[in-house]
Order: structure tokens, then sequence, then C-alpha cells
């Protein structure tokens, strides 16, 4: 008996000591899955901030790339069809800023109208930006854009134009350090006077019109062209301060931006009705073609100018889009210089394309304003690295060998 009872004791306990180790189990096993969960979840956490940065630089580069190819694809694209149509009548500068912002308009108008509850009649969405900071704006864009379509009518070839109208840099540089108080470095105004001088070179290489009686004013019609270039440069520099100003104090708003800068210059034609009655009726004019156009377009021949004019529409829309966007995203002077690339595109394809003139000192003038830009980029990012480059670590060390001393 005492044997049978010590074994039934032992069993018992022995129970007991299972029973007891059972939650012991549970509970390891538990805090082993616990830990496996807490992991995981650190590691999904990692793994959607690793993809929302992905996301968010991606976006970022779809929204630059659309931008950028609006710019370069739109405007360069308008640079032709603005050439081809110049070439069909020199005086169609005043028709050609019309078009152009009557269509923009038209266009954008969809976007900002609403239909209040219980009315018939649109009326236009409230403005995010007032009036009054787009008023400014309208009077420099329609006056810059009517001297820059009247310069051809003064035999300033588009090479020249081209060139000339990417001193713009300067301009945004001098508006800059004078208007937004901004500080750019030696190098930074180095290379924008290469980029000046440049712009002198180019402007200066155009060949001594020939004495002759059939063409007695020809210089004095080019210098006023060069005269409305440079009224023209400085009222563009003017407006991209004016729209980084804007952008900078109400938003990145370039939508309504372009929708009342447009809208708000029809007004001002009315001043210019015979110029416009001019310029459509040049248009309708056949003999604006060449032969060999005349011979190959037959009856259509009267619709190329207008199916010209409509190209210069819509390729002025998607710049004119790309322009606002990248100025309301960057800086007026970054602007410039991605506009001053652009330039440089276009006047490669003009004297390809249409064979204008060129000679070396043309030449040599735009590859300092080109040449120039570039080295303007540089400077503009030294500053950037020297001022990333100390970093918080050095104040770091100082802090915890102070704290060292005081336990000490």
């Amino acid at each position: 008996m005492p044997a049978r009872k010590r074994s039934a004791k032992s069993n018992a306990l022995a129970r007991e000591l299972n029973t007891n180790g059972a939650p012991e189990r549970a509970l390891s096993t538990n805090g082993t899955s616990d830990l496996t969960k807490g992991k995981g979840k650190g590691k999904d956490a990692r793994a959607q901030s690793q993809t929302a940065v992905s996301k968010a630089v991606a976006l970022s580069l779809v929204d630059y790339t659309l931008v950028l190819s609006l710019v370069f694809g739109g405007c360069c694209a308008n640079v032709w069809s603005y050439e081809q149509l110049l070439k069909m009548d020199a005086h169609i500068g005043t028709t050609l800023t019309f078009s152009q912002m009557l269509f923009i308009t038209v266009q954008s108008l969809p976007t900002f109208l609403t239909l209040p509850k219980g009315s018939v009649i649109p009326r236009l969405r409230p403005r995010q930006v007032p009036l009054r900071d787009w008023a400014v704006q309208v009077l420099v864009l329609a006056s810059g854009s009517l001297l820059n379509n009247w310069v051809f009518a003064y035999s300033v070839p588009l090479t020249v134009q081209i060139v000339f109208r990417s001193a713009g840099l300067a301009v945004s540089m001098l508006l800059g350090h004078f208007v937004l108080k901004k500080r750019y470095s030696l190098a930074q105004m180095a290379a924008v006077a290469f980029v000046s001088a440049g712009v002198v070179l180019a402007t200066l290489s155009r060949p001594p019109a020939p004495k002759t009686a059939g063409n007695p004013t020809d210089i004095g019609r080019y210098t006023i062209g060069v005269a409305m270039l440079t009224v023209s440069l400085m009222l563009t520099g003017v407006l991209g301060v004016l729209q980084e100003r804007t952008y900078t104090k109400y938003g990145p708003h370039w939508k309504e931006g372009v929708f009342y800068t447009h809208c708000l210059s029809l007004p001002i034609f009315l001043f210019f009705i015979p110029d416009l009655k001019r310029g459509f009726g040049g248009l309708a004019d056949p003999s604006t073609l060449s032969a060999a156009s005349l011979e190959r377009l037959g009856a259509l021949s009267g619709a190329v100018p207008y199916v010209i004019l409509g190209a210069n529409m819509l390729t002025q829309l998607a710049c004119v889009s790309g322009v606002n966007q990248l100025t309301s995203h960057v800086s007026s002077v970054s602007t410039n210089l991605v506009l001053t690339t652009r330039k440089a595109l276009s006047l490669c394809f003009s004297v390809w394309w249409f064979g204008n003139g060129w000679n070396a000192q043309l030449g040599a003038g735009a590859g300092m304003v080109f040449l120039g830009s570039l080295l303007y980029t540089l400077a503009s990012s030294a500053p950037l690295a020297t001022k990333a480059a100390p970093p918080t670590q050095p104040s770091v060390p100082a802090k915890r060998k102070g704290a060292k001393a005081k336990a000490q």
C-alpha cells in the first residue's frame, strides 16, 4: 500500500506539473508569435512607406516629364508654324496674337464656368487670385506678345530673334535682385554676363544692308526691330517675376492665370481692328503660297494658311500651359534656363528647315548664349551643394561630450 500510494502521488504530481507547464508553453508560444507579428508589422510599415515614396517620386517624374514635353514639343512646333505664317505675310503679327488669345480663352472657359442651382445662366467660378493681380499681368503679356509678333516685319531675322530672346536670363536676374531681393553668386553673374555678350554679338551679326535706292531705310527698320525686342524682353522678365510672386502668395493656380490673362487681353484688340482685317485678308489670299505649293495642293491651297494657323494655336496652348506649369514649380530664373535650351533647339531647327541666314558671328554669339546658360546651371547647383554639405553631426558629438563631462 505505501508503494501504491507513493506511485499515485508521483503520478498526480507529474500531471500537475504537466498541467502547470502547458500555460507556460502556450505563453512562450504566444510571445514568439506576437514578436513575429510585430516584426511583420514593422516590415509592412517600412514597405508601405517605401512604396509611398516611390509613388511620390514616380508622380513627380511624370509631372515634370509632361511639363518639359509641353515646353519643348509645344514651343518648338509653335515656332515652326509661327515662322511659316510670317513667311506668308510678315504683317500678320496682330492677327496671330489675337487668334492665339481667343483660342486659349475659348478652350479654357468651360473649366471656369459653373451653373448655380435654380439658374440657367452659367457664372464664373470663384477666383483663387484677386482680379487686380491678373490685370497687371494682362497689360504686360499683351504688350510683350504684340511686340514679339511685330518684330518680323522690321527686317529682324527669326534666328536673331531667338538668340536675342535668350537674354531673358539676365533680365530675370536683375529683376530678381532688385525686386525679389535675391542674391546671386559671382559665378552666376559671370555666366549671365557671358550670355549677354553672346546676345550682343549675335544681334550685331547681321550684315549691313546694301546702299541702294530701293532699300534706304533697312538699317533703320532693323534698329527699330531690335529696340522692340529689347522692350519685349524686359516685359517678359517682368511677367516672370509677377507670376512667381503670385504663385508664391496664392498657390500654383496656373490654369486660372492662363485663362484670365488671355481673356482680359481680348478687349485690347478693339484698337487694332484694321490690322486684324488686313491679317485675315492676307490669309485668304492664296498668292502667299509658293508656286510649287499651289501646284501640289491645287484646290486645297486656300485652306493651307488656316490649317497652319490652327496648328499654331494648338501648339501655343501646349507651350503656354507647359511654361505656366513650369513657372508654378520653379523660379523664374530656372524657367528662363529651360526656355533658353528650348530656343537653342528652335534655332537649330529654323536654320535647318527654313535655310535661314547663318554666319560665323551669329554662330559664335549663339554658342556663347547656350554655353553661358549651361555655366549658370552649374553655378546654381554649387551653392546648393555647399549649403547641404554641413550636416548636424558635428553638434551631436559636442553635446555628447558635454553630457559626459557633466556626468563625470
